[in-house]
């Protein structure tokens, strides 16, 4: 065989490997590449990769707003036996008062968190008082989003739950946000994000579900013990196993400590022991 007939031949099944790759691909064969550039189906691929690279971790995470409190929920892997564990965290206070969990890419999440505290302090330095929860995470989304817009950048791995209690006047209202790597954020009586974030919100959801004849999911006036179970009983089932207290890291704001509070093991062994005693919606038994 001639070297010009050789070098056809390789051409040619070049040629047929990257056909091949192509099909394999799909319709999303060169639209990947960039984030600026939409698919003829109008998607942005490289962000719903990002949404995917949340559940990568291989954690699940879960938030809710009761009558006089919030709490997230999360789980607590600590990937190497040399690590120390208390070193390991996926919950990070923005404030004193405003903290928030972070699932997805540990190094974006720190990141995040480096630029939301900076917002913060700037926030109370020209206005004189402290950031609301809702503008927190209003600026959060906007720096996600603006991540979507240029090609030199790339979208953060992550998704935030972001709890406080923002108060006005004499009003203490809890709040709970969620924030995507596509710049969306909203309130939330209860969410969740991770690995097994569909099943817990299906869980969620039938706990809030609108009663027969309305459209409107109903607004439980849940104590705090209701809420941190409420949480605790997401987790427990959409991972199908009874949860241990070193196994969860959970933090919560309440109107009576408007600090962003972690619960020590013990706290989360007592709220455990409650709900394994319970028998009723919460408990997810019904």
């Amino acid at each position: 065989v001639s070297a010009p007939s050789a070098r056809l031949s390789a051409a040619r099944a070049s040629q047929r490997a990257e056909h091949k790759e192509r099909m394999a691909r799909g319709s999303s064969a060169g639209y990947d590449r960039h984030i600026t550039i939409f698919s003829p189906e109008g998607r942005l691929y490289q962000v719903e990769y990002a949404f995917k690279a949340i559940k990568t971790s291989g954690l699940t995470s879960v938030g809710v707003r009761g009558a006089d409190s919030c709490v997230v929920l999360t789980q607590r892997k600590v990937p190497d036996k040399l690590y120390d564990p208390e070193s390991v965290t996926n919950m990070y206070a923005i404030t004193p008062n405003i903290g928030l969990v972070m699932t997805g890419i540990v190094p974006d999440a720190r990141a995040s968190v480096k630029k939301l505290r900076e917002e913060a302090a700037k926030f109370k330095f020209n206005n004189g008082y402290d950031i609301p929860v809702s503008y927190l995470a209003k600026r959060a989304a906007d720096t996600a989003q603006v991540y979507t817009q240029h090609a030199n950048m790339r979208p953060l791995g992550i998704a935030m739950i972001i709890i406080g209690i923002d108060v006005e006047g004499e009003k203490k209202v809890p709040q709970l946000f969620r924030c995507d790597p596509a710049g969306y954020y909203v309130g939330y009586k209860a969410t969740s994000a991770g690995a097994k974030e569909q099943e817990a919100n299906n869980f969620l959801e039938k706990r809030f579900k609108p009663p027969a004849g309305s459209n409107v999911a109903v607004d439980p006036k849940l104590s705090h013990d209701d809420t941190v179970q409420l949480a605790l009983a997401c987790l427990q089932n959409v991972l199908g196993a009874d949860l241990k207290a070193n196994d969860i890291e959970a933090c919560v704001v309440r109107h009576d400590n408007l600090a962003f509070t972690r619960l020590s093991a013990d706290e989360l062994e007592t709220q455990l022991t409650a709900l394994a005693e319970r028998d009723d919606d919460i408990a997810g038994r019904d």
